[in-house]
């Protein structure tokens, strides 16, 4: 007679093999993800957000008004010294400069330079829903080059661009996993090369509810710095004449 099984070792495998698999956590809505991280610096649908751009090597600072409205329309105006009355318009993907004294408004690239590392697409654009496909890398660590005080673990997303104005054809953006604010982001230009990185500061790290400041690393071997921070927002729809470039030519003081 063959010897019999350990009862409770038997019973143990039986109820093993014949219990389900445990499913898996199910993958977050990406789109959902990109929509919550957009909350974090865009708060309205129309608003005019207060900026400061500053550098350390060398120390500079510039001041703009942004005026972010809905459809991918921005009306940037330039406040210092240095750049008084200038204005940059986006419409969709085209943009525009205009310079005081001027009859005609000069076509731009997103990619345009402001102020160290911030270029016009910087400043002008606070959405990535409206210009980005996104797909979902996976769950990972947010340390690398994010704030001291972001959180331990984000969702990565991959951004391609679905526009030619956009100020970037790839981005690789960490959200951190309970708010979706933003954390980090790789910037890639269009020949896949990574141009800048990006990571942002929140109000409360805790339980962030806006994006105070972003600043920009230069990843291309200078190491440069740039600062952007968002020193108010407040909802403000502006006329339509303010987003036609030749009404800005015409009215360049905005009365």
């Amino acid at each position: 007679m063959k010897p019999m099984l350990p009862l409770l070792p038997l019973l143990v495998t039986l109820t093993a093999l014949a219990a389900p698999a445990r499913a898996a956590d199910p993958a977050p809505d990406v789109a959902r993800l990109l929509a919550d991280a957009d909350r974090f610096r865009m708060v309205d649908d129309d608003l005019v957000v207060e900026t400061r751009v500053t550098t350390t090597s060398p120390d500079k600072e510039r001041l703009y008004t942004v005026y972010a409205q809905s459809g991918r329309r921005s009306l940037v105006v330039m406040r210092s010294p240095a750049e008084q009355g200038q204005k940059v318009l986006m419409l969709g993907d085209d943009f525009w400069l205009l310079m005081p004294g001027t009859q005609r408004p000069m076509r731009i690239t997103p990619m345009q330079k402001l102020l160290g590392d911030a270029s016009t697409g910087d400043i002008a654009t606070l959405r990535w829903s409206q210009d980005y496909a996104a797909t979902l890398v996976g769950a990972e660590p947010c340390a690398e080059d994010a704030a001291p005080s972001a959180p331990a673990a984000c969702w990565h997303l991959s951004l391609a661009a679905q526009r030619k104005g956009t100020s970037y054809a790839r981005i690789e953006l960490w959200l951190g996993r309970t708010h979706h604010e933003p954390v980090r982001a790789d910037l890639y230009v269009q020949s896949d090369k990574r141009a800048k990185q990006a990571r942002f500061l929140t109000d409360r790290p805790e339980r962030p509810t806006r994006i105070d400041a972003m600043e920009l690393i230069d990843a291309l071997g200078h190491g440069r710095r740039t600062r952007i921070e968002y020193l108010s927002r407040q909802a403000r729809r502006v006329p339509e004449s303010w987003l036609n470039p030749m009404a800005l030519v015409r009215n360049p003081t905005l009365e």
